[in-house]
């Protein structure tokens, strides 16, 4: 699923190309997920931001178009809407077209009023790379919970837009095992630093590319080639030369390092 580092290169890719554009036509498939992609017609695209994995695209209308990519969703130019994949298109005033292409369909899309949110989205916690985001509330949303430290992570609650990659990333380089319930302060701290540190890294690699994810000018990610821990079990650690393990916690692969990352 893209996570935030591949959200925030689409969102930087769409900006300068929407931004003024007139919907004159817009289509998609059937299902209540995508049909409100149709409400756009004759809006004017204000700005394109940005919420943890979401992405808000405000109208002149003082309406926002919400889309999430799902598990496999790009969002791109396409030269006609004929791909079998194409769940929503934009016909824009300049001739283009834009495509939501989503081979899974656990994408959707969403028109919100007001700045009102619902769902998971009116519920985020604070974005990784703001002021607002600080290891002192990190340690202490962990600490409300019972819940391992990955799922956490991945409820959006104590931080927004990290997914199963950056999250093992982060306690990989945390030296924290992803299914601990309680960190200390000095934990906290570790990965608080990061969890800043993997996302900052992944933006400037433009994000990572295992399968289905492309940019808007149809480029994979390049941070798949840094990735220090997911998606390597079975190989050697960087760090101790032990062997990285998988383990499912609470239905999530999740690779680590036994000795690094102590239980």
């Amino acid at each position: 699923m893209p996570e935030l580092p591949e959200v925030e290169t689409i969102r930087r890719q769409l900006e300068p190309w929407l931004v003024g554009r007139e919907v004159l036509y817009a289509g998609s498939h059937p299902s209540e997920k995508f049909l409100p992609a149709r409400d756009t017609i004759g809006a004017v695209f204000e700005q394109v931001n940005r919420r943890g994995k979401f992405l808000l695209i405000s109208l002149d209308d003082d309406s926002e178009l919400i889309i999430h990519l799902g598990m496999t969703g790009q969002l791109r130019p396409f030269s006609d809407i004929s791909d079998p994949y194409l769940r929503a298109w934009w016909q824009l005033d300049d001739g283009r077209i834009l495509g939501f292409r989503d081979v899974r369909r656990f994408g959707r899309i969403r028109i919100a009023h007001d700045g009102i949110y619902e769902g998971l989205l009116g519920t985020l916690g604070p974005e990784p790379l703001s002021e607002e985001f600080t290891a002192n509330h990190l340690y202490t949303q962990i600490k409300k919970s019972n819940r391992r430290l990955k799922t956490q992570l991945l409820s959006q609650k104590p931080v927004a837009g990290v997914g199963n990659i950056y999250a093992d990333e982060a306690c990989f380089r945390a030296n924290l095992y992803p299914g601990v319930r309680k960190i200390t302060v000095k934990q906290a701290e570790k990965l608080h630093l990061a969890i800043r540190n993997v996302l900052s890294e992944g933006l400037v690699h433009r994000g990572t590319t295992l399968r289905d994810y492309v940019n808007v000018d149809g480029e994979q990610g390049g941070f798949q080639k840094y990735l220090q821990c997911y998606g390597r079990a079975g190989e050697p650690c960087i760090t101790c030369g032990e062997l990285l393990r998988k383990v499912t916690l609470d239905g999530r692969g999740t690779t680590y390092c036994q000795l690094c990352q102590r239980r």
